[in-house]
């Protein structure tokens, strides 16, 4: 595949990784499905074109070719057909707005409390570090069943499966430039089947209500589990996504926060904003960027491009969620802004499993993070500084408050 745009051809996995936005303006500009060559694929980057291949019959899943390398078949994010019917009727039931109802609030609201203890008295702290990550692996860990895996080793898990998941740089023959950056994601697999293999023997044989443990039984015949390789590949994507989600919108919510004192200081005030600053925090910098793909199915055009069909298109909604015909001043951070709908989440039938979960994570979080410290105040010593294409969140998130 050649381009017909040279600037594209210029484009690096650095420059993604450390800023995409002025590189996605462009594209939105010039070329807003355009095939990028150190992607290997084509890029969607208007919300227009996100949401139409998104719920397009011409398109279905499929996962990017680092995802591939990174969690195996079948993940849910990259089938169809009746396999996705089945990964989602797998997933689906415990993350559903009742059931999720039932339990969120005696899950996330007692580990929040437990990082707060551990520095609200200190009057300084790194949030993205000692909070907002640890919250939401344990929160989900918890969920899954994992209660015996500590946060650490499961922040360790999901940062070595997300730069293995982004390790998407290929040449101009489609082979991966850095094949060794998915040697720690090798490692963390390894490490997880060697922690849930034997948590799997004894939930085959011994079922509790943890997650998993309803992924190898529910929509079974008697006396029959789902294999342990088939749920393998879908355990990853929860233990990278799932993970990943409510932790970095958090941190973002934090940071837009900051660039609007006004409007940190009505969220404190009132806890029932916090639901619509998460939104917009969402929507100012999306977790999962540019991380999901669709192939065509047949011959198609899209906004003027014809793509043969099997033409992999990269799905990059934290560029449509700051698409200037959508939205004003789309880089700023504005709760004051209308409630319009993001992409953050996807659409189509693909759209995330974890909607209502990952925002009520956030929200607890938030909440018990404003009612311990509501003087919380950025630390301007230390920069913010986000990275990351395939999934972006702040590094760090230093602050200060009065005890």
């Amino acid at each position: 595949m050649t381009t017909t745009v040279s600037w594209l051809d210029d484009i690096t996995m650095t420059q993604l990784e450390r800023n995409p936005y002025p590189i996605y303006e462009r594209l939105r500009a010039e070329v807003p499905l355009a095939y990028v060559p150190v992607l290997g694929s084509y890029v969607a980057s208007t919300a227009e074109i996100c949401r139409e291949i998104a719920t397009s019959d011409d398109f279905e899943a499929i996962i990017t070719k680092a995802g591939g390398r990174t969690f195996g078949h079948p993940a849910v994010i990259g089938v169809n057909g009746p396999i996705h019917a089945d990964l989602r009727s797998m997933v689906d039931p415990a993350l559903q707005p009742q059931e999720v109802d039932r339990w969120i609030d005696d899950l996330v609201r007692p580990i929040a409390r437990r990082y707060l203890e551990t520095f609200e008295d200190v009057g300084r702290a790194e949030l993205v570090g000692q909070y907002c990550e640890p919250v939401s692996v344990r929160a989900l860990g918890d969920l899954l069943g994992l209660q015996s895996v500590s946060s650490d080793k499961l922040r360790d898990w999901f940062h070595k499966l997300s730069r293995s998941f982004t390790n998407a740089g290929v040449d101009e023959d489609g082979e991966f430039t850095n094949p060794e950056g998915f040697d720690e994601g090798d490692e963390a697999k390894a490490e997880i089947r060697a922690i849930v293999d034997p948590l799997i023997d004894r939930w085959i044989d011994h079922p509790d209500d943890s997650a998993i443990s309803h992924w190898l039984h529910d929509g079974m015949p008697d006396g029959k589990t789902r294999e342990r390789d088939y749920i393998y590949p879908t355990l990853y994507v929860y233990l990278l996504g799932a993970m990943q989600e409510p932790g970095h919108a958090m941190a973002s919510t934090l940071v837009g926060l900051f660039t609007r004192p006004d409007q940190l200081e009505s969220v404190v005030d009132e806890a029932g904003l916090i639901p619509r600053a998460i939104s917009e925090g969402m929507r100012w910098t999306s977790p999962i960027w540019s991380a999901t793909a669709r192939v065509s199915t047949t011959d198609v055009e899209v906004a003027g491009v014809a793509l043969p069909a099997g033409s992999v298109v990269l799905m990059s909604y934290g560029s449509a969620n700051h698409d200037h015909s959508v939205y004003e001043a789309p880089s700023e951070y504005d709760l004051s802004r209308p409630p319009l709908p993001h992409l953050a989440f996807g659409a189509g039938n693909h759209a995330c499993a974890g909607i209502y979960f990952a925002n009520h994570v956030c929200r607890i979080g938030l909440e018990e993070l404003f009612d311990s410290i509501p003087n919380l105040e950025r630390d301007t010593d230390n920069d913010v500084e986000f990275w990351g294409w395939g999934f972006r969140g702040p590094t760090s998130l230093h602050v200060t408050w009065e005890v």
